[in-house]
């Protein structure tokens, strides 16, 4: 288990000084630090991920009042997407803070995507539990800041792009099915099936649920629209 840096440093750079740190302690903490016993940022990040939501959704009506349902889905899905969380992760070396366990380490993805993700969404609900909406609020404006000014700033993921292809032609979002997991419980190996209504099909693989279906999202764009995948 690795004991993070100072806790004064990384509030400094997401611009909140928590009254109860432990609530920040266990933002940073991933489950496989007490083998999924609890006491871990799972809940947190369940909080944080509806919060930055509901912010970022606020932002964007008040910018866009005449934008249609469809278009403010667009910007919203960029603006909360798991690659977005990561980019801004990123930009504030999120990742040197964490708290993981030896199990997660032995894994090839414990610095990937989802995890630093879903650690900054943790941070979110854990403000929100510690300070309120206005305190969350104060580190969306602060950390997605250069993000809402410039949109051409957002890397957005696979899915993402997948869904917006869907929404600009009126059809359904696409469906993910799990076809298999091979591999150990410390180095899993998942293959999704993504796959659009109007039948095209892709097939990926990757050390995380949510990793294989980014890649099969990319996968079935490459299909459908050669130019974006």
């Amino acid at each position: 288990m690795n004991t993070p840096p100072d806790i004064t440093a990384l509030e400094q750079r997401i611009g909140y000084r928590f009254k109860d740190r432990r609530l920040l302690t266990q933002a940073l903490t991933h489950c496989s630090v007490n083998a999924g016993k609890g006491n871990d940022n799972q809940r947190l990040e369940f909080l944080g991920d509806r919060v930055l939501g509901l912010i970022v959704t606020e932002r964007i009506m008040q910018e866009n009042r005449s934008a249609r349902p469809g278009s403010l889905a667009v910007r919203l899905n960029s603006m909360v997407s798991r690659s977005t969380c990561a980019q801004v992760a990123a930009s504030m070396g999120l990742n040197q803070h964490l708290r993981v366990g030896k199990s997660a380490r032995r894994s090839r993805d414990w610095v990937g995507t989802s995890l630093v993700g879903d650690a900054l969404e943790a941070i979110l609900g854990a403000a929100y539990m510690d300070g309120g909406l206005d305190s969350a609020r104060e580190i969306v404006s602060r950390l997605w800041r250069d993000m809402i000014a410039d949109e051409s700033k957002l890397e957005v993921d696979s899915k993402t792009r997948l869904q917006n292809w869907c929404l600009a032609r009126k059809q359904p979002p696409p469906e993910y099915a799990m076809r298999d997991k091979e591999g150990t419980e410390h180095n899993p190996n998942f293959i999704v099936m993504a796959k659009l209504k109007s039948g095209e099909t892709a097939m990926a693989e990757g050390g995380s649920k949510k990793q294989a279906e980014f890649r099969a999202a990319k996968m079935l764009l490459s299909i459908v629209a050669p130019g974006d995948g």
